[in-house]
């Protein structure tokens, strides 16, 4: 059993910059695809970005590429989202995920979820 628990969520004006990070308890961390995804007020929970075990592929949904980076740290069990140039339509709460693979995740093959942080961003 993986636990994944988030941090670094809160309010930021529009054009303004989050950092989350997201750590796992497992040691086996290195060998998950890892992702984060987010459910928007009203809406169904969505993809947003992913690695692979190694950090080698990155994935993204188009309305963040070029604004957000997913990175991770094997050796620190953690994985994070750099978002840059937030949106109010950014605003979510946002849930780290682990799963076989990077490529194609989805809601319905992600293993592990986190509990997830809020991302408030004001206009």
């Amino acid at each position: 059993q993986v636990q994944l628990v988030e941090s670094g969520g809160g309010l930021v004006q529009a054009g303004g910059s989050l950092r989350l990070s997201c750590a796992a308890s497992e040691r086996t961390f290195s060998r998950y695809a890892m992702g984060w995804f987010r459910r928007a007020p009203g809406k169904e929970r969505e993809f947003v970005a992913s690695i692979s075990w190694n950090g080698g592929r990155t994935y993204y949904t188009d309305s963040v590429k070029g604004r957000f980076t997913i990175s991770r740290d094997n050796a620190k069990n953690s994985v994070f989202l750099l978002m840059n140039s937030l949106k109010p339509e950014d605003t979510a709460v946002y849930y780290c995920a682990a799963g076989d693979l990077a490529q194609g995740m989805s809601v319905g093959n992600v293993e592990y979820w986190g509990q997830g942080t809020q991302v408030t961003v004001s206009s």
